[in-house]
């Protein structure tokens, strides 16, 4: 009985280095991030979520989380904030809808083809609710930094059908978090196979 229990614990223990492992590692990913032309100029492309969608899949949704957690609070403390902190609080929320989705449908139904598709619902999912989250929450939280005729301005740049807080969501936010959901995915599914091999030791 208290082998079992010694195990457990270090079972969790090495699980919280390798979790904490895959949030640094997010954290300096999310540290290289860029704008992409056909986007608005504050929407920033990174790749800090292929840590976390690998610690979904080899580890549980849970640990996905918590590495966009991990992310999130280390860029806050080691990068600061110049949006009081409403950008990481969207990657936080938009980021693990994503992983947390994705991780949970794969928890239940393993192999290549159940991945493919726990990666479209998360993108799905990350998708809705961040048309949701961004217009009601996300977008008037940033306004209080940046005026809201400057974002809208920002998206009309790239594409002229956006003119209002809507347009922007439909015709900026949506196909961004589309088109890096897909991205994540693709690139996650590359390497996912000879890293969690290493994971799951």
């Amino acid at each position: 009985m208290e082998n079992q229990s010694l195990s457990r614990k270090n079972l969790k223990t090495a699980t919280m280095v390798k979790v904490s492992l895959l949030g640094a590692i997010s954290f300096v990913f999310m540290a290289l991030e860029f704008t992409i032309p056909i986007f608005p100029a504050f929407l920033k492309f990174d790749i800090s979520d292929i840590p976390s969608l690998i610690a979904g899949f080899a580890l549980g949704p849970i640990a996905g989380i918590m590495v966009q957690f991990i992310k999130n609070i280390m860029n806050v403390a080691i990068m600061g904030t110049t949006t009081g902190g409403v950008g990481e609080l969207s990657n936080f929320i938009i980021g693990s809808s994503f992983v947390a989705t994705a991780a949970l449908i794969y928890k239940h139904h393993k192999g290549i083809k159940s991945a493919i598709i726990a990666c479209i619902c998360g993108t799905l999912v990350m998708t809705i609710l961040g048309v949701f989250s961004n217009y009601f929450v996300m977008l008037p939280l940033y306004s209080k930094f940046i005026p809201m005729d400057k974002i809208v301005q920002m998206g009309s740049v790239v594409n002229p059908a956006i003119k209002d807080t809507f347009t922007l969501v439909l015709y900026g936010i949506v196909p961004f978090n589309i088109f890096k959901g897909l991205s994540i995915s693709a690139l996650t599914m590359l390497i996912y196979k000879k890293i969690s091999i290493l994971l799951k030791r």
